[in-house]
Order: C-alpha cells, then sequence, then structure tokens
C-alpha cells in the first residue's frame, strides 16, 4: 500500500516518540537518578557511604535490589492494580476502532452461530448420522460458551486452551 508523504511524516513522527518516550528517556533517566543520588546524597553522608563506598558498588547493588523490585511492581500493575483497569477503560474510550472491534466480533459469533444451525437443518439428509451428531455438539457448545461468559471472564482462556489442543492433534 502506497502512503501519502504527510501520513510517513506522521507515521516518523510517532515512531520517533515512541523511541524517545519508551528507550531513550528509560536510560537516560535511570542514568541520572542513579548518578544523582550517589553523587548528591550517597557521597555526603558517612553513613550511607558505609554502605556504598563507590559508585561502581552503587549501581550495581541498585541494580541488584532494583530490577527485581521494578519487575515485581510492574506486575502488580498490570495484573492487580484498578489503575490498569482504568488504562484499559480509557483507552477503549478513546480508540472507537476498539471498541467496534469488540461489538463486531461479538456480532459475527452470533451470526455464525445461526448460520450454522440453519445450515445444519439444511443438510441433516446429506450429512451422516455421526456428523450430525458431531455438529449438533458443537453447535450446543458453542452456544452454552456464549451463554455463560462474562466479560472478564477466564473462560476465553480456557477455550482458546481448548481450542489449541483440538488443532494440535
Amino acid at each position: 500500500m502506497v502512503r501519502a508523504k504527510s501520513d510517513l511524516s506522521f507515521r516518523g513522527w510517532y515512531y520517533f516518540r515512541q523511541g524517545w518516550a519508551n528507550y531513550f528517556t528509560f536510560v537516560f533517566a535511570a542514568v541520572n537518578t542513579l548518578t544523582v543520588t550517589y553523587y548528591l546524597a550517597i557521597e555526603r553522608y558517612p553513613s550511607l557511604n558505609v554502605i556504598f563506598p563507590n559508585f561502581i558498588q552503587y549501581v550495581i547493588i541498585v541494580t541488584v535490589i532494583g530490577i527485581p523490585l521494578l519487575v515485581g511492581i510492574g506486575y502488580l500493575h498490570w495484573k492487580k492494580s484498578a489503575a490498569r483497569k482504568a488504562e484499559i477503560d480509557i483507552m477503549f474510550e478513546s480508540h472507537p476502532y476498539l471498541n467496534r472491534l469488540l461489538v463486531n466480533s461479538e456480532l459475527i459469533l452470533k451470526l455464525n452461530l445461526k448460520f450454522n444451525e440453519k445450515l445444519l437443518k439444511m443438510l441433516k439428509d446429506k450429512l451422516t448420522d455421526e456428523e450430525v451428531k458431531e455438529l449438533t455438539e458443537l453447535q450446543k457448545e458453542f452456544s452454552e460458551f456464549v451463554k455463560e461468559r462474562k466479560f472478564r471472564s477466564p473462560m476465553d482462556w480456557q477455550f482458546f486452551e481448548k481450542i489449541d489442543n483440538f488443532f494440535k492433534k
């Protein structure tokens, strides 16, 4: 697909901001924080200077403690906090395409279930009893799944695992 020059420039601008915000400023802020805290705080207090005798040891100790701590905090944010739910809510509010995708997929699922039901009725005489039974059970399973699941339900993940196992056979 050929893109307009203005589209390319905005894409470039977006990629630049992502690189700056996610990578450059992260590294720059980490180096800056370590340097400032060591030379303005640790170095000037003898009690802290005993724990961190030089800058390299300070960086190593803070890194060894800080990385697992920050990974844990990140995990809690993504998996356990209400803050992440609020972020997702805001993302859906500000991106109408995500809402449309969700609604469309639900409509397509219901439409497919109805089509399968009608198709099964039409082909009942042309299918073997075993094929009819298999399709009927599948139709029933999908219908029950759609009725029982909730938006924030682990049923989707269980269903994905079941499908994945089916295709691995």
